[in-house]
């Protein structure tokens, strides 16, 4: 369907025109118009669909037609689970909204506070939150929250994994009660549906596509190898085409760094974002990525929320995801807006388990092609008692992350799980998760 139908401002449609964009995505046709009139929604599609405009765009709206901002009082919040996406929808608000008068930040951990601070005192229209930053300036009283109209939860089904729920209540009972909530996710849960139920006013459910459906246009490719040979396997698929851009997914953020150190030595460029890099290196290594100055991107799932580029060809999983659904939400950095896209999984035996998994969600299998000399010893074992890594461990080489178990809050904290202290960035503090199968908490 084309924008015009859809009851967009001209300056909006001008802005889309000049991007090139005219066609709405199913998401956006199905969810810009209920917005627009102001309902709640609850609204599920796939990753790469164009959920940042179906959002975006009926939030510009309202606040260019409604009035102007009052001093520290924004009128309109939206959370997301990392600072990466935080930045991704920053940018997507400036480009939709760059011929109407309607001003954002971003707040998220790993920076200073003080520019934040300095912003919000001098006024904006929108706020761009990862949640343990906003429970920063919330207790610091540098954020003003009753004038929110407007609130959208962008990745829910992230922020509750990376256990943000009960930073996620805090916020929720400190703004209006009288506001439109937007929630958009890849999955509905039965926690997200809680959450909306809870915080929502009748909201119009909208869901394009089925749970943890994939892009139909990206391919799926399984190469046995063993664990001793994984590095030498991702070099040779890489070395084929030097110059495509190719995102490799690591499990731990220490495999990581030992995967950028060893291809950077072998003459590819190559460079890591994971929770352990300092924020601005992070934001360097996506601008490098994006422009082309770094051809190879080694990323953990909780730094990839945000990567958004649409012609990205190839993604590789060096280690598979601990969690089926991470898969879904990894190969959808590929295949976006009509584009194909190639998800690559390089699996040795330990990760037989894994792949079940994975194949058990989709529904479908998955064509496993070894490479010639690079054959495992041994073939991988594909029934519901396959062998799977320890916890914390990579599957490269037989890498692993000692990691100390996380104490819990002395009784009567006030700090909830997810809550990240000033001068420590955003992370999620949570041990509580929705699945009994429960990974360390990770830093946003």
């Amino acid at each position: 369907m084309s924008f015009d139908s859809l009851g967009l401002a001209p300056a909006l449609l001008r802005a889309l025109a000049d991007y090139g964009y005219t066609q709405a995505t199913p998401i956006q046709t199905a969810a810009i118009p209920p917005a627009l009139a102001g309902h709640d929604l609850l609204a599920a599609a796939q990753t790469g669909t164009g959920k940042t405009a179906a959002f975006a765009l009926p939030l510009l709206q309202k606040l260019s037609t409604s009035g102007q901002t009052m001093t520290r009082r924004p009128r309109a919040l939206i959370l997301t689970p990392t600072r990466e996406l935080a930045a991704q929808v920053h940018e997507n608000l400036r480009d939709y909204g760059k011929h109407m008068q309607v001003s954002a930040t971003t707040i998220f951990g790993g920076v200073s506070m003080g520019p934040q601070i300095n912003a919000l005192r001098r006024g904006v229209d929108v706020v761009i939150a990862t949640p343990g930053r906003l429970m920063d300036h919330m207790q610091q009283r540098t954020l003003d929250l009753s004038g929110v109209e407007t609130l959208i939860l962008d990745e829910a089904d992230r922020m509750l994994d990376m256990g943000f729920l009960p930073a996620l209540k805090r916020i929720l009972v400190a703004l209006p009660k009288k506001r439109q909530t937007l929630l958009f996710s890849a999955t509905f849960a039965p926690a997200i549906k809680t959450l909306a139920m809870e915080f929502m006013h009748n909201p119009r459910e909208i869901s394009v596509s089925t749970p943890n459906a994939v892009a139909t246009l990206v391919s799926h490719q399984v190469h046995p190898v063993d664990a001793s040979r994984k590095r030498d396997l991702l070099l040779h698929l890489l070395a084929a085409d030097s110059r495509r851009q190719s995102l490799v997914f690591s499990r731990t953020k220490h495999g990581a760094d030992k995967l950028v150190t060893f291809l950077n030595a072998s003459g590819l460029r190559t460079a890591a974002i994971h929770g352990n890099k300092s924020q601005n290196a992070r934001t360097r290594a996506l601008s490098d990525f994006k422009s082309g100055r770094v051809t190879v991107l080694v990323a953990t799932d909780i730094a990839a929320r945000g990567i958004d580029i649409e012609q990205l060809p190839i993604v590789i999983n060096f280690d598979l995801p601990s969690v089926a659904e991470d898969y879904v939400h990894r190969i959808g950095r590929t295949g976006r807006a009509g584009m194909e896209g190639l998800a690559v999984s390089l699996v040795c035996h330990d990760e037989s388990g894994l792949l079940h998994d994975i194949r058990k969600l989709l529904k479908q299998d998955i064509a496993i092609t070894p490479i010639a000399s690079y054959e495992p010893s041994a073939p991988l074992r594909l029934d519901a008692g396959a062998p799977r890594p320890k916890q914390g461990g990579g599957g490269g080489g037989g890498q692993r992350q000692s990691r100390a178990p996380r104490q819990g809050k002395p009784a009567g904290s006030a700090r909830p799980n997810g809550y990240a202290p000033q001068g420590r960035g955003d992370h999620a503090a949570g041990n509580q998760r929705r699945r009994s199968n429960s990974r360390p908490a990770a830093k946003a």
